[in-house]
């Protein structure tokens, strides 16, 4: 009796083993069911345009433009770069809704003649849909950084592209920034932004101080985006030349500084409106500039006093609204 209860429970317990080894198995089976569907949503989720059916910038021009619709002026600044200036110039001349090209050019020596053969060479070359993109040099005697904004008598379009020689952006992000324009022309529509805010220090409400991008990041808003990748009406060339005080153009061509926080300040005395921060992925393709020299945060924040000064109060805007293109995002 006793052998025959020690076997019963011997079989008991081998069951419950193979039972608990059953279970075990089943739920690694389960877990990496679960990772193989987890890494199945991840590939999907990196391809969704394509797997909704929806047409993807980097495959076909984005509907931002056609035919029927005006483009924009690509305003390029720069300054004895040419091998920049060729790269930038060959890469926006791809770009759908590029209609003319005018650069900036404030050398003591003219373009020389190969550079103008080059440049010529890769606009008709390179143009999509057999379009005819102008291309002009706007020569500059005096050197000042006030030039990038001079007023164009015989521009025939109404957005104006500004970028310097140094960075490029996706033609993606370019037409997602020019459609953005679109729907509020009279504001600045670009892809760098930055803060200004009270100086608590100065016990002064009216002492400002000039925030990079990493206040922009920290705090989450901007109040300007600057012009060496931003969009506005050509209007505001006129406005920046022959109505904007002197004084101001004055002190950015002889501090040889803070021409795109004179631009900012212009549009949203004007306006009264925020500027508008659209996400773009930056290639930055050059490796000095007036921002890399010693005390740049503290010469602008001297630009924004004296602007303010200027101004007899603070137009700046602050936001935190920040474009993106829904069709490459995941999640909402």
């Amino acid at each position: 009796m006793v052998l025959s209860t020690n076997v019963h429970s011997r079989r008991m317990t081998q069951r419950l083993r193979i039972a608990a080894i059953s279970t075990v198995r089943s739920s690694k089976l389960s877990l990496l069911f679960c990772c193989l569907t987890l890494f199945l949503v991840f590939i999907l989720a990196s391809q969704t345009p394509s797997f909704l059916g929806w047409e993807h910038d980097n495959l076909s021009p984005p509907d931002y433009y056609d035919v029927s619709r005006k483009g924009y002026a690509l305003l390029i600044n720069t300054w004895k770069r040419n091998d920049l200036l060729k790269r930038s110039i060959s890469h926006y001349t791809s770009c759908p809704g590029l209609d003319s090209i005018h650069i900036v050019w404030s050398e003591p020596n003219a373009p020389s003649e190969s550079l103008k053969q080059f440049l010529n060479h890769v606009v008709q070359s390179k143009a999509i849909n057999g379009r005819k993109i102008e291309l002009k040099f706007d020569i500059n005697k005096e050197d000042s950084l006030n030039n990038r904004f001079k007023e164009i008598k015989d521009l025939k379009l109404d957005a104006v592209f500004s970028i310097d020689d140094d960075i490029i952006f996706p033609c993606s992000s370019v037409e997602l920034a020019f459609s953005v324009w679109r729907s509020a022309p009279d504001a600045m529509v670009g892809f760098v932004p930055r803060i200004h805010s009270v100086d608590q220090s100065k016990g002064n409400m009216n002492q400002f101080i000039y925030g990079s991008w990493w206040s922009v990041w920290w705090t989450g808003r901007y109040s300007m985006v600057l012009s060496k990748a931003a969009f506005f009406h050509k209007k505001y060339l006129s406005l920046y030349t022959n109505k904007m005080p002197a004084s101001i153009r004055e002190y950015t061509t002889k501090n040889r500084n803070c021409e795109d926080i004179a631009m900012s300040f212009l549009v949203a005395n004007i306006t009264g409106v925020p500027p508008i921060w659209v996400k773009g992925k930056i290639n930055e393709i050059g490796s000095t500039g007036i921002s890399s020299l010693g005390g740049h945060i503290e010469k602008r924040t001297e630009c924004v006093n004296r602007f303010v000064a200027e101004y007899g109060r603070m137009p700046l805007v602050a936001t935190s609204v920040k474009a993106i293109d829904s069709r490459d995002t995941w999640f909402w």
